[in-house]
């Protein structure tokens, strides 16, 4: 390859595999692959204040990203995604270094274009021609987009109470979409037979390396807005837990060529939903991986996963980090979402509320300190859930009448 990437590594086993193939998991145990990379050539190649230079999407970080020609890159336009303060909401929840990113801002209103931008341009570098994969929410829609920006064939599969938002979404992008029964692993299912026995490629979470690649750039921002000096919290929501793993991976990439400090290490926080907390159970557990939740329940369809492929790298992370795993309820969730919104102007999902909600809870334990500085992730807009908007109801006024004083 030209780029700087050089081979797959099995995550569980740790050997190495070819990257110029379609393998996507390890033939060995079924881990997923992770791209790594010439570090010591991409530090000789690379300074951080090259990056002013550059245009301002997620593409500036090209030396660590795995494709080959920077002509057939599938982009819809990925900008940087702004880090917000959040003073007033921050007041109120005794977190006076509280910010917020917020990912509601790039192609199809989520954070998942962006693993779904290098997914697909990896996968048109190799030449796929059929994309399948399952989808609790958001994920379908963007590599729907992406697909039809590359003139590749998307099939996704949704559970059957994915928001109606979402599936109308992800088909107008000229996806074929398919519901069924039960939650995303039943999907799931439908999608590995699928690949199975029509030779499709399985874009499903950790499925294939490139997701997580395009992921990892959230980190690089926010290294890049924080001037290389990252915070001390920062508060994920967590159904497959791409992004966590992606900012934890992307962070030690930045630690090796010396852009942030050794030593520099946040604590991450996995915010997921009482009524589905598989990581939550594992981590308290001291389990290494969790075991399927039964019955997910919540409104909050992106962290409705009651078992994800990268679990062991979640619990690695928040462990190596001195982290924590910790569930909100939907109540919670719905209470935050307004309370951001008519506190910040911030349309926030429900997956970024819990994640507040979440912060919100170990300040009042007590785990995150007074001097501390805290970022969450929201990481997409609340306009895709518009059936789950908080607010008042609209009030009439009869002809000649004016609103309340």
């Amino acid at each position: 390859m030209t780029s700087f990437a050089t081979h797959l590594e099995c995550s569980r086993g740790g050997e190495d595999f070819q990257i110029d193939t379609l393998q996507q998991t390890c033939i060995i145990d079924g881990g997923p692959l992770l791209v790594r990379y010439d570090l010591e050539r991409v530090h000789e190649a690379m300074q951080r204040e090259m990056l002013a230079r550059r245009p301002a999407s997620l593409w500036r970080y090209r030396e660590l990203l795995p494709f080959e020609d920077a002509e057939r890159i599938v982009t819809l336009g990925e900008p940087l995604t702004p880090l917000l303060d959040a003073r007033r909401i921050g007041d109120e929840l005794d977190l006076p270094d509280l910010r917020v990113k917020d990912e509601g801002l790039l192609p199809t209103g989520t954070f998942k274009a962006r693993g779904a931008a290098v997914g697909v341009t990896r996968a048109l570098e190799l030449g796929v021609s059929t994309i399948a994969l399952p989808t609790a929410g958001n994920a379908g829609a963007a590599w729907a987009a992406y697909g039809a920006r590359a003139g590749i064939r998307v099939v996704v599969v949704m559970p059957d109470t994915t928001p109606q938002t979402i599936v109308r979404e992800t088909a107008s992008y000229g996806a074929e979409v398919y519901l069924v029964p039960g939650s995303i692993a039943d999907a799931g299912a439908v999608v590995k037979r699928a690949c199975t026995e029509r030779g499709w490629y399985d874009a499903s979470t950790l499925k294939e390396p490139y997701r997580i690649e395009g992921k990892k750039t959230m980190g690089f921002e926010l290294a890049e807005q924080l001037e290389w000096k990252l915070p001390d919290v920062i508060v994920y929501p967590t159904g497959g837990g791409v992004g966590l793993i992606g900012m934890w991976k992307g962070f030690a990439e930045l630690r090796e060529i010396g852009w942030i400090a050794h030593d520099d290490m946040p604590r991450f926080v996995a915010a997921q939903a009482t009524g589905c907390a598989p990581i939550v159970r594992a981590f308290e557990s001291g389990a290494n991986e969790s075991e399927p939740w039964p019955d997910p329940k919540t409104f909050a369809a992106g962290i409705r996963v009651p078992k994800a492929l990268g679990d062991f790298l979640v619990l690695r992370a928040l462990r190596e980090s001195s982290g924590i795993a910790l569930a909100v309820t939907d109540d919670e969730m719905r209470d935050m979402m307004r309370l951001v919104g008519t506190m910040e102007g911030m349309l926030v999902c429900p997956e970024g509320a819990a994640a507040i909600a979440a912060a919100a809870k170990l300040r009042r334990d007590g785990w995150i300190r007074d001097d501390e500085s805290v970022v969450v992730f929201n990481t997409g807009s609340g306009l895709k859930y518009a059936e789950s908007l908080q607010g008042e109801a609209a009030r009439r006024l009869d002809a000649g009448a004016l609103p309340d004083a």
